[in-house]
């Protein structure tokens, strides 16, 4: 019998695909995230969502593996996770009183087949004064997540609206993962 795993260390993700009830192994490799120049911001998360799942799939072939990776993107320019407050403040710098996008990858492999996509959100943030970005970024949350939040956390108050799926925001589109995941198991 098939069983799913997980391919993320993300307890966000570990936490989102507990909702769906599944019963799911966390297995993980780790991954270069070497990557093409030139792709979209679609391309890439799914490109690194791949690698992800490719890499415990690999050894665990007789599986479901899910791999999913999510970016946030400002004008094109595409926010990771920041290495330090000075990239966390400048990250909420750029996304205040603006929208900006949230893009999840998903790839879920199985040997008979791949189903891989991306599912992109809108969010807008309000207009954040500066003390506040300076006591926001000296909480443990922006620095383990794309773009220095979470819309779960304490940034919350700094959203005036979503458009789109929440659970993307969060780091998997569940909806669609739910589906999926019921059609390969």
């Amino acid at each position: 019998m098939k069983k799913l795993i997980l391919a993320s260390k993300s307890p966000r993700r570990k936490e989102l695909l507990e909702l769906l009830g599944f019963d799911f192994d966390i297995i993980t490799t780790e991954v270069n995230e070497l990557v093409p120049e030139n792709l979209s911001p679609e391309e890439l998360v799914k490109t690194l969502a791949y690698q992800k799942a490719i890499g415990v799939f690999e050894s665990y072939p007789d599986n479901v593996v899910l791999g999913s990776d999510t970016i946030v993107v400002v004008d094109n320019e595409i926010l990771g996770k920041p290495k330090n407050q000075q990239e966390a403040k400048e990250m909420m710098l750029k996304m205040k009183n603006r929208e900006h996008q949230v893009i999840t990858g998903v790839a879920i492999l199985s040997k008979e087949e791949n189903v891989i996509f991306s599912n992109t959100s809108i969010v807008h943030f309000n207009d954040i004064e500066e003390e506040e970005i300076n006591k926001y970024i000296l909480t443990s949350e922006p620095y383990d997540k794309a773009g220095g939040y979470a819309i779960q956390g304490w940034a919350a108050r700094y959203i005036s609206a979503i458009e789109g799926n929440y659970y993307t925001i969060m780091g998997l589109p569940l909806d669609k993962v739910f589906e999926t995941v019921n059609k390969m198991l």
